[in-house]
């Protein structure tokens, strides 16, 4: 009987070995040997430019409680002080205008606003809603939909 379970206990162990062997053999033919062609062997991922809007505010907030505990050392009593704490929220901390160029959306649908009328300067969609919409549209609806957007024009 215990020799049965020896022979069992040696055919796992070969079949493991085997595999073993094999996998390492798989393995060992897909490392790659040169540099990706993807990414320089130099690469260094860049340094974050811009904080979130977490960091921004929590760093508001300890500039500002900085000056105030500053302003509460030189003088002994600012009640009025205390009471118009200027809190950072999320609106309003200032930040720099925005590099992107802005979006242009549809002013009839909403939708991305690809082409723009000639004649009224109004966006719209697709080839549909102009046809249907803006073309046939009469001389003051047009800058309603302009004054939407602010971007209207009165002649003087």
């Amino acid at each position: 009987m215990s020799g049965g379970r020896e022979s069992s206990s040696n055919n796992n162990n070969d079949s493991s070995d085997e595999r073993l062997l094999f996998l390492r053999g798989v393995g060992e033919r897909n490392e790659i040997g040169t540099a990706s062609r993807f990414k320089p062997a130099h690469y260094k991922k860049p340094a974050r430019r811009h904080k979130s809007a977490r960091q921004l505010v929590s760093d508001e907030n300890k500039r500002i409680n900085a000056l105030l505990s500053k302003a509460n050392k030189t003088t002994d009593v600012l009640p009025a002080a205390k009471r118009l704490v200027p809190r950072a929220t999320y609106f309003s901390v200032e930040a720099p205008p925005s590099i992107r160029p802005a979006k242009k959306y549809c002013d009839v649908t909403g939708l991305k606003g690809v082409y723009k009328s000639p004649t009224n300067n109004i966006r719209y969609h697709n080839a549909e809603i102009y046809q249907l919409i803006v073309k046939p549209m009469a001389p003051g609806v047009d800058q309603e939909y302009l004054k939407l957007r602010g971007a209207n024009f009165v002649l003087k």
